[in-house]
């Protein structure tokens, strides 16, 4: 059964609303998602479902929507996608808290680095339907100007790493 890693948009950090991780694995269960795992207070969640990317993305997002009020926002990745994030991450000499990668809805534009604003020395790369932002002095005290992020939700490559670890490790398990 496929492993799947949704990130949501908001959660315990923006306007979307508070959610505890407790309360998010027993949505997943109650969308009979298997081997529910979630990371950190920020929106992780890792499951088995033997539906498709799209059909879990919908069902998920509907779900947390019932709660809120509107729908915050879930991206969804599989274990082989999030390994592929990691492995393919560019910068190099970043720290990886200091290396966000903002998973997106779809495929970022090919314009999307276009009229960037990057005063404190911020790097930033597309790759499908993610894009990576170095920066150089923390996202907290960055004045980067990117409109192409306002579309996704961002986790740093420690995390990155972490929720691709889980998601490995549940697939092993099988």
């Amino acid at each position: 059964m496929p492993v799947y890693v949704a990130l949501l948009c908001a959660v315990n950090v923006g306007a979307t609303g508070r959610l505890p991780m407790a309360e998010l694995k027993a949505i997943c269960e109650g969308l009979n998602f298997s081997n529910v795992e979630t990371y950190i207070q920020s929106g992780n969640v890792v499951f088995s479902s033997a539906e498709t990317e799209a059909t879990v993305e919908r069902r998920l997002d509907e779900a947390l929507a019932k709660k809120f009020g509107k729908k915050p926002g879930v991206m969804i990745r599989s274990r082989k996608e999030l390994h592929k994030i990691v492995e393919e991450a560019p910068f190099p000499h970043a720290k990886p808290n200091f290396l966000l990668v903002t998973f997106l809805p779809e495929a970022a534009p090919k314009n999307a680095l276009d009229n960037m604003a990057a005063p404190d020395g911020e790097e930033a790369k597309v790759a499908g339907r993610e894009i990576y932002v170095h920066y150089p002095i923390g996202s907290g005290k960055s004045k980067l100007k990117l409109k192409a992020l306002n579309a996704g939700t961002s986790r740093n490559l420690n995390t990155v790493r972490k929720l691709a670890e889980m998601a490995a490790a549940m697939e092993d398990r099988g």
